[in-house]
């Protein structure tokens, strides 16, 4: 298999971001997860099919669980106080902790419940029909707060700080900073070694619930003088000397109530007892946070469309217009049909997904950055499409609609903005075949540099290479003649949905075989089309969300048999599905339409001179962002007038006697 690297032509800033990228990732895993296998014209069945589910023993307990924190959200839970105070009172996360939710992953030896990925989600999606600010506080506490410590921590530090973070603190993940946010790898805080001790200098920001944590997991670089240094992770609390808490939080649009810290450090010393896993290994271990972390997102945000879905649809049928109600309408059908079928849909991807992470699966990363790329674009058009049947009712505070709108938004721009997560789908979910495909014409096609005779000399070598010729010329056939490969094998679903199964292969061969026509077209410029990108990313994602969905549907089939008949809600899931099969189909020939029929190089050319028109007018006029490097101070101060500010503060806890102050 040829290396992407290799490429002619490719610039070196590509060529350093692919190096450090695997790097990052590390060795491909050795059997490809399902969204790689969609790229290659297969159909994985053993990761879709049966559709995953729990351990009867932990879904009775978790069964348990939600119905109590159902009664607390339903009776107690102050959503609104949240919203417009911009702060979740202590005493709700005292009833958290107490009710088990902040520790229900942690293991029950330190204190936790012990639960599994799958239930921990159920919990999130039912915080989330409630209130958005508290599901994104316990999804930032458990998902990526602690979750360095519970997967990379060793036993003694596990010993030490999992029974605290099960029981009364609340933890942080520091790893955005200023100059980084979608840019991961950037890191710009660092640490030198001091005897046993690290040393640590930088800013972190968007830190959710750091201002109330009593620990944070700490990405940093080790300073080097040849700018080489890895990152690494680092378990840090706020009363050591060094870590100022300068700002707990600032006004924004949504989640108002989480808080996120700016955090600085300024030659802040901690032993080296706190480092976890090992030096250099800090953005794997982000990476697999993330995981977790991009699911919870996806309940949370699955909580509030389907809150908005059913209270947009009773809207709609007791709202009366013209002398009928609104659902009378077909364009507010329009809307209900679509609203009922994005829920499932997301429900099936997001189940699909924990069900992957509970049993273990090796390579899913691609299907966990898709999972909340599906969940945050379909959910968004959820509560989009509720927030207009409700009309000026649904923009009024008390409606509740109005918050989980602006809740939502955020969600497509967090644990890595959508338009990244499209660009990472395609780039890793593709990329072993783009390397076999390159392979395969280093092997037989000449290089505008190679001279004729090594050339003929080479190709004649390889033609009788069985192997690389069993690849070559199904290979040729297609991207040269439009021969498509066979369908992959449909699943062994209900009768009923056998059409539809077929109709999903026919799609995935399709997808092969536009990325490999995309990817010879483009060659080595498809690293600069991000809206080649972004089409053949998307269609991987409606045929990854069309196969979790039919997976999901098989299984409620099976389960309710011939009493499905009298259950209005099984009967609502299964036409929802049925019509998101369509939805999708529609979405994915679009993006095929739109690699040959697009806008492109009109939009290309309307960017450059919106933007060389913008270069004229000054800077100081405008919010520049406060790390630019080719503009910093040079922007207009953003106005504080009438805005809540949230200003620095001093840990006022308790300091464990195990540690002191170094």
């Amino acid at each position: 298999m040829a290396d992407l690297k290799t490429l002619k032509g490719i610039k070196e800033a590509d060529r350093k971001l692919l190096e450090e990228a695997e790097e990052w990732l590390g060795a491909e895993p050795a059997k490809m997860g399902p969204v790689k296998n969609l790229f290659w014209g297969n159909l994985r069945l053993d990761s879709y099919f049966p559709y995953p589910t729990q351990d009867p023993r932990e879904q009775a307990e978790c069964d348990q669980l939600l119905a109590r924190l159902d009664e607390y959200l339903r009776t107690e839970h102050p959503a609104i106080q949240i919203d417009q105070d911009q702060e979740i009172p202590r005493w709700v996360v005292d009833k958290l902790f107490a009710l088990g939710v902040l520790g229900m992953t942690i293991p029950k030896e330190y204190g936790g419940l012990g639960m599994g990925i799958t239930s921990y989600n159920r919990v999130l999606e039912k915080i989330g029909s409630y209130c958005g600010s508290t599901a994104v506080m316990v999804s930032a506490h458990q998902s990526i707060g602690c979750k360095a410590v519970m997967l990379f921590g060793n036993d003694e530090q596990k010993k030490k700080w999992l029974p605290h973070l099960a029981k009364d603190w609340l933890s942080a993940f520091c790893l955005s900073e200023p100059n980084v946010g979608c840019d991961a790898g950037g890191q710009e805080t660092t640490f030198t070694r001091d005897g046993d001790y690290y040393v640590i200098t930088g800013e972190k920001k968007w830190a959710t619930s750091g201002a109330l944590s009593g620990l944070f997991t700490v990405m940093a670089r080790e300073e080097r003088p040849d700018g080489k240094g890895k990152v690494s992770a680092l378990v840090m609390h706020p009363w050591i000397e060094g870590v100022e808490i300068f700002q707990k939080n600032r006004s924004k649009c949504g989640i108002r109530g989480t808080w996120q810290a700016r955090i600085r450090f300024t030659k802040a010393r901690v032993h080296k007892s706190h480092l976890l896993g090992k030096e250099g290994r800090g953005f794997q271990m982000a990476l697999s946070c993330l995981n977790y972390g991009r699911c919870t997102l996806s309940a949370g945000m699955l909580g509030g469309a389907r809150r908005a879905f059913d209270q947009a649809t009773k809207w709609a049928m007791t709202r009366h217009q013209f002398g009928a109600p609104l659902a009378d309408k077909e364009l507010v059908r329009l809307r209900i049909a679509r609203m009922a079928a994005y829920d499932y849909a997301i429900d099936a991807v997001l189940y699909m997904t924990t069900g992957m992470l509970d049993r273990h699966d090796e390579d899913i990363q691609v299907e966990t950055a898709l999972c909340k790329v599906f969940a945050s674009e379909m959910g968004w058009r959820v509560t989009n499409d509720a927030m207009q049947i409700m009309g000026g009712e649904g923009y009024m505070t008390e409606n509740e609609v109005e918050r989980i709108f602006r809740d939502s938004r955020i969600n497509l721009i967090v644990e890595g903005a959508n338009e990244v997560m499209q660009s990472y789908i395609f780039g890793y979910g593709g990329k072993q075949l783009a390397e076999q495909m390159l392979g395969v014409r280093a092997a037989l096609l000449k290089d505008p540099d190679e001279p004729l005779g090594g050339y003929l000399a080479k190709a004649l070598k390889n033609s009788f290479n069985m192997r690389l010729m069993k690849i070559a010329i199904p290979l040729g056939l297609e991207v040269y003649f439009g021969v498509r490969r066979a369908a992959p094998k449909p699943p062994a679903v209900a009768a009923e949905l056998q059409p539809i199964a077929q109709r999903l292969c026919n799609l995935i061969r399709e997808h092969s075989y536009q990325f490999k026509v995309m990817s010879k077209k483009y060659d080595v410029g498809m690293l600069d089309r991000q809206a080649v990108q972004a089409r053949m990313a998307d269609v991987a994602m409606w045929l990854h969300a069309w196969a979790c969905t039919l997976s999901r549907l098989d299984m409620d089939l099976k389960a309710h048999g011939a009493n499905g008949a009298a259950d209005t809600e099984f009967q609502r899931d299964k036409a929802a599905a049925i019509h998101f099969f369509d939805l999708a189909e529609v979405e994915i020939f679009a993006r095929f339409r739109e690699l040959y029929e697009n806008a492109d190089t009109t939009m290309l050319s309307g960017a450059d001179i919106a933007m060389k028109h913008c270069a004229t007018l000054p800077n100081n006029r405008f919010i520049i962002p406060e790390r630019s490097p080719t503009a910093k101070g040079t922007g207009r101060t953003a106005k504080q007038d009438g805005i809540k500010q949230f200003p620095g503060q001093k840990w006022s806890g308790p300091v464990p006697t195990d540690e002191v102050k170094v």
